[in-house]
């Protein structure tokens, strides 16, 4: 189909036939010289059925998870091959602007102002408002501004009102996901990549959380290196296998909680005899820096840019191994102990929490939740690291006002069945939890 090149329609006819808003299609003009519209004599834009169409595709570029500037790049492409990107397009693709409406986004387009509108538009569960945001966004700002202010922070600040009973946890959950089909979509549209190093990048068994690591992906990708990335709760085995079959140059791990931290650290030390760098960061190296002294690697930074820089140097460094601390003889003989006698303590604890009057959702919950944590603690050879993980579950409590007493009875007990079944060897978990039986 051949599209005329008259200039024939003015700005607000172009807006109301994409579906654009105003601001887009001027940043666009400005930054990227596309479309080019022609000027009437008084300086109105006047545009053709050409560039109508040239936007409607650069527009479907982007719902297939382009950036606007590599869609443009795209398009540039395609002319420089002598191919007319419009040859073969159907703009009957897209809905009319005439059957569903545009949602109106002001003028004010700072990252700040875009991303209380993206959070919005998340806790209404609008997916085409999030997306109308995002497209927005990505057509004005670069794309590593737009996933550290509008993405990063503001999946930081929908955990917050989460955490503060302020939203509920499937307006959390749909934020999440719609986050995840975003990077993911960005991550299969990076270019190929123009260095000969591959970098792997996933989470160790049982961690869940994946926007660090696809943000990682993307930027590094970016930067041009081959970067593998092998998503949530990866076995340690599967990481060394993989590295193996495609030679890789370095592997990047990432953990949240104190509980995937201990995962991380076995993970490492599996892939210690590769002989390659390993990198790891995240969100409890950051709030407990002293675990790190007993992981197996290098520690990236307390940030993405940080980490982007460490990951450079290591690649661009000779290998060198990492020295790193084992725990204590008593919190090694206390580890062995409680994961040898951990389901009969944990039989003992909900015969014995009958008295507090938990329900079993909870008290399932809670068990499953503090052994864990011992054991991780454990292995990082100091119960303090667990404090932290239960001031925050004390916290969620007075959000949702539910009583602290639960909690500080839940700890006696499971203390006593600590007692009940490795005696002596459970000290620094008996120590630990009647700690916190008294301060709750």
């Amino acid at each position: 189909m051949s599209f005329s090149k008259n200039p024939a329609f003015n700005l607000k006819a172009v807006l109301q036939e994409t579906n654009l808003v105003a601001d887009t299609l001027r940043a666009w003009e400005r930054r990227y010289g596309l479309p080019q519209p022609q000027r009437t004599a008084g300086g109105h834009r006047l545009y053709s059925q050409y560039d109508i169409e040239t936007i409607k595709w650069l527009l479907e570029r982007q719902s297939e998870g382009l950036s606007i500037s590599r869609a443009i790049d795209l398009w540039h492409e395609h002319h420089t091959s002598g191919v007319d990107p419009l040859d073969g397009f159907a703009p009957s693709t897209l809905t009319p602007a005439q059957t569903t409406p545009a949602i109106y986004i002001p003028p004010n387009t700072t990252l700040d102002s875009l991303r209380a509108k993206w959070i919005t538009a998340c806790t209404k569960f609008s997916e085409a408002g999030s997306d109308q945001v995002l497209n927005q966004a990505f057509s004005i700002f670069p794309v590593e501004a737009v996933c550290f202010e509008i993405l990063q922070k503001g999946m930081a600040e929908i955990g917050s009102l989460w955490y503060e009973n302020k939203i509920s946890i499937q307006q959390e959950h749909f934020a999440s996901g719609l986050v995840a089909r975003r990077m993911d979509a960005l991550l299969g549209a990076s270019p190929a990549p123009s260095r000969t190093q591959t970098v792997m990048i996933g989470c160790p068994p049982n961690e869940w959380h994946t926007f660090t690591p696809m943000l990682l992906s993307l930027l590094l990708r970016r930067r041009g290196l081959n970067v593998i990335y092998l998503g949530a709760n990866v076995p340690a085995e599967d990481f060394k296998e993989t590295v193996k079959s495609v030679h890789g140059k370095m592997v990047i791990l990432v953990a949240q909680t104190l509980i995937t931290a201990s995962a991380l650290q076995n993970t490492a030390q599996t892939l210690e005899s590769l002989q390659i760098p390993v990198g790891y960061g995240g969100r409890i190296f950051n709030q407990q820096p002293e675990i790190s002294a007993y992981i197996s690697g290098n520690y990236l930074g307390d940030s993405i840019p940080a980490a982007l820089d460490t990951v450079e140097k290591l690649l661009q460094s000779k290998y060198k191994p990492i020295m790193y601390q084992s725990a204590s003889q008593e919190h090694a003989a206390a580890h062995q102990a409680f994961v040898c006698e951990r389901a009969q303590i944990e039989s003992s604890a909900r015969k014995l929490a009958s008295s507090i009057l938990i329900s079993s959702e909870e008290l399932n919950t809670g068990i499953q939740f503090l052994g864990d944590n011992i054991t991780a603690a454990l292995h990082f050879d100091n119960m303090e690291h667990l404090t932290y993980e239960v001031d925050w579950l004390k916290t969620l409590f007075n959000y949702h006002e539910k009583p602290l007493q639960k909690l500080s009875g839940f700890m006696k007990i499971y203390s006593q069945a600590v007692d009940m079944h490795i005696k002596d060897h459970g000290a620094p978990i008996k120590t630990w939890l009647n700690a916190q039986a008294t301060q709750g």
